[in-house]
């Protein structure tokens, strides 16, 4: 909570034309004595006494507004120096140092800085010449008004500490809640980049599955193909064999007729030799139908032989059928697992809305608690003047007391008078009484 104790405090209502030495007036009831403001800077760490304070010497005094600074603010010389040097270099560049030394710079930032301060503790009319030409009036009136701000604040610690730990709270669930946000972005981005090379795959492995798909269906027709072809020629095998039966089953029969026919032979050398030209013609008949089955036979091998040179190949193609089978079980696979990344991604997704939304609402939440700072902010503006009207009354009855109390003063010093007179007038009388006293003696 802020508290700004300003001269205005014991002001009353008179005409702008009074300003200008009205207010050494008003607020020197605000002042503290010599003693109480030497003691106050002693109790801070710095041997300081009340000839310190009625004679000031200007380093002294800087060192005790630094104190108060650091105290306050946490700030001194050392930690505005390096702004103010960067702030010389750019304005000077190289020749900063010779122009504006050191300790007039860092002078000129504290300056600024305690300005500040002063105003929040009511001076209002703080110069530079209050630190390299002090005096003992303004001192006075400075350094009561920054030890009654810090008796105010002590006195107020409690509430001051309540609202800083609850602002300090929501600005780290604030920096919490950001940094979750900015880890689930990232994350969000990675699974976007992750869905990106996982869709590229996909349509990679799809492609490839519909070509792997085509190729399986060319070797499923050129299986079906081979398959039609083995089987004619397994029929014209069996055809063939069947040929070959029946011709070896006559071959046989004639065989037997010739037995049959050989005591014929004995007969007239005529007969025999028709019979024998007769048998001859159907000798070379039957050795060129036997020749025709052995070429039918080796066609027939080699024909089995290409068959089984086919059914190796079939085997083959059934063998990569089942390895694309698989290659599409494992495509399936991983298209299920981009299917359940791309609901995790969701999920994620509707995390950082989450996320967002309850950041909104802290955001709201933190609204709140500065609108409550700032009511409780206006209701202290009024406690303070509340306090002033009563400071205002009690400064008038102090002053009705003091003029009481000096006319009353004035009174007893009338009647001391008169009382002094009266005994030199009992005195006079008594030694004329003693005088006439001893010449009736006499």
């Amino acid at each position: 909570m802020d508290f700004n104790p300003r001269m205005s405090i014991a002001r009353s209502s008179q005409n702008g034309s009074q300003r200008t030495k009205q207010p050494d007036k008003e607020d020197e009831f605000m002042n503290l004595p010599d003693r109480e403001i030497a003691g106050c800077i002693s109790d801070i760490g710095i041997n300081f006494t009340v000839h310190d304070l009625q004679k000031p010497n200007p380093q002294q005094i800087q060192k005790v507004f630094e104190w108060f600074a650091e105290l306050l603010m946490n700030t001194t010389r050392d930690v505005v120096a390096p702004a103010m040097k960067a702030a010389a270099e750019d304005l000077c560049g190289g020749d900063a140092e010779r122009i504006f030394t050191s300790d007039t710079r860092d002078l000129m930032g504290f300056f600024v800085v305690l300005r500040k301060l002063l105003l929040e503790c009511g001076i209002s009319d703080f110069t530079f010449s209050d630190l390299y030409r002090p005096t003992h009036p303004r001192l006075v009136r400075i350094f009561s008004y920054i030890i009654n701000f810090i008796r105010f604040r002590e006195s107020q610690t409690a509430v001051i500490d309540a609202h800083f730990n609850a602002a300090e709270r929501t600005k780290l669930r604030i920096d919490e809640l950001y940094r979750a946000n900015q880890a689930a972005e990232a994350t969000l981005q990675q699974l976007e980049r992750a869905r990106k090379s996982v869709d590229a795959s996909v349509r990679e492995k799809e492609a490839r599955n519909a070509e792997l798909k085509q190729r399986l269906l060319d070797l499923k027709r050129g299986q079906e193909r081979v398959a039609e072809r083995l089987e004619r020629t397994r029929e014209e095998q069996a055809r063939l064999r069947a040929t070959l039966e029946d011709r070896t089953a006559a071959a046989l029969a004639a065989k037997q007729d010739a037995a049959k026919l050989r005591p014929y032979t004995q007969q007239s050398p005529a007969a025999l030799e028709a019979a024998l030209s007769d048998l001859g013609a159907r000798l070379a008949a039957d050795r060129a139908t036997v020749e025709s089955f052995d070429r039918r036979a080796r066609a027939l091998q080699t024909s089995a032989d290409t068959f089984a040179a086919v059914a190796a190949d079939v085997t083959s193609c059934t063998r990569l059928l089942t390895d694309l089978s698989a290659d599409l079980a494992k495509c399936e696979a991983e298209a299920s697992e981009a299917a359940r990344h791309r609901d995790a991604l969701t999920d994620r997704t509707n995390s950082v809305r989450d996320i967002e939304r309850q950041e909104r609402l802290l955001t709201k939440q933190l609204g709140n608690v500065n609108a409550r700072t700032e009511k409780l902010r206006r209701g202290a503006d009024d406690k303070a003047e509340a306090a002033r009207d009563r400071m205002d009354a009690l400064k008038e009855v102090h002053r009705t007391l003091a003029e009481e109390r000096g006319e009353r003063g004035r009174e007893m010093e009338r009647r001391r008078v008169r009382i002094k007179q009266t005994e030199k007038k009992m005195a006079d009388l008594k030694e004329n009484i003693e005088n006439e006293v001893h010449s009736a003696h006499d």
